[in-house]
């Protein structure tokens, strides 16, 4: 009998010096952050540059000697504009790769196919989509970086009503950003004391919106805003320039990048839109918080990718660099903690704005972090 006791004595001490050295690894080892984008599909405007400023940031600050004296592991994966695919890469994460935080995903309909998951694991998740439904209502472990379409919804109609217009009509697409976007359109423009006058949908996939348009150019509407994402808004400014519409066109910060410039060419000339600092970067003052942090993101992204920087990629950034501000804070990667630090963000300044969460805001971020700009000779200027 006492040989079975010093047995089992002995098993409790082998099985608690195994958790011990289990923990000390899993202290010591690398910080795990999930990512999901859409690196290829019609989303992939967003989430290529996205991908490419994770896996660009994640190296630099393993170089800089990492977070807490531990390196950072990206474990990323593209969901191929796919939101089924988005909640089979969370399950993944969450369960096979054992993530401490998971960012993304790129668009709203991953994101909020991926949001159960997230709130049954309790793991902390910072979305690169736009929304308002992702955060609204509050969700615990939910917290995204884009500014809402909301914001972008009143943020256009007051440049409007600045310019006198105050009969709009409405172009959205039939997807979640979309759709969420016309609600609070319509919303605004009835609190704004504006009018939509003409209200049209199209799929995300169409390629002909000119029977849209022909009704809008008809119609009282005094400017037209379009309200989506991918690459048909690049269409719509070819079939508006091709329409001769006189009333000015403006889009949301879905457009906010010299893709949709390039791709939409010389029809993009004289369209307006909210946008975060980063696409005038370097035409801010010196004073701006944000000039720093912005010039230096740009400067970095086109040096390695030959190309131009997106507010998404910039996104990215926010996010990877909000995590590693909040993982500091908590004092590691305890979720319960890290959410509770990401909660209590106080003036983290982004390239995409300075955010200040709350229990009741998971975004952070007011109309002040947009400024409207508009496209001439194919570059962004700020309208004052």
């Amino acid at each position: 009998m006492k040989n079975n006791r010093r047995t089992f004595i002995a098993g409790i001490a082998l099985a608690s010096l195994a958790t011990a050295a289990t923990m000390a690894i899993a202290a010591d080892g690398p910080i795990k952050i999930g990512a999901i984008v859409s690196a290829t599909g019609p989303a992939s405007f967003l989430g290529d540059p996205q991908q490419k400023t994770l896996e660009q940031y994640v190296a630099k600050i393993n170089t800089e000697g990492g977070v807490l004296g531990r390196k950072l592991s990206l474990v990323l994966y593209d969901d191929a504009s796919d939101a089924n695919k988005a909640n089979a890469f969370a399950r993944r994460l969450i369960i096979q790769d054992e993530v401490d935080i998971i960012l993304g995903a790129s668009s709203t309909g991953s994101t909020m196919a991926m949001v159960p998951q997230i709130d049954a694991a309790k793991i902390p998740n910072i979305s690169l989509a736009a929304a308002s439904v992702i955060v609204e209502p509050v969700k615990p472990f939910v917290f995204k970086m884009p500014h809402s379409d909301r914001m972008a919804a009143y943020k256009v109609l007051e440049d409007m009503k600045k310019r006198g217009f105050t009969q709009v009509a409405l172009l959205s697409d039939t997807g979640g950003f979309g759709k969420s976007g016309r609600t609070e359109t319509l919303k605004a423009a009835e609190a704004l004391g504006m009018k939509i006058v003409e209200d049209q949908t199209y799929g995300e996939k169409d390629t002909d919106m000119t029977p849209q348009l022909t009704r809008a150019k008809s119609s009282p509407a005094q400017a037209i805003l379009l309200f989506g994402t991918g690459q048909a808004p690049a269409i719509i400014a070819r079939n508006y320039q091709q329409l001769a519409i006189k009333q000015p066109l403006y889009t949301t910060h879905g457009q906010a990048s010299l893709e949709f410039v390039r791709i939409a060419g010389k029809a993009s000339e004289g369209i307006r839109m909210p946008s975060p600092a980063l696409l005038i970067a370097k035409a801010l003052p010196a004073n701006d918080p944000q000039r720093k942090v912005s010039v230096d993101y740009a400067t970095s992204y086109e040096t390695k990718f030959k190309s131009d920087v997106s507010t998404f990629g910039g996104y990215a950034h926010d996010a990877l660099y909000l995590a590693v501000d909040a993982i500091k804070r908590a004092g590691g990667t305890d979720k319960a903690k890290v959410r509770a630090a990401i909660e209590a963000t106080k003036g983290f300044v982004g390239v995409s704005g300075i955010y200040t969460m709350t229990p009741q805001d998971h975004m952070g971020l007011d109309n002040s972090a947009f400024r409207m700009v508009e496209i001439v000779n194919g570059a962004f200027k700020e309208v004052r």
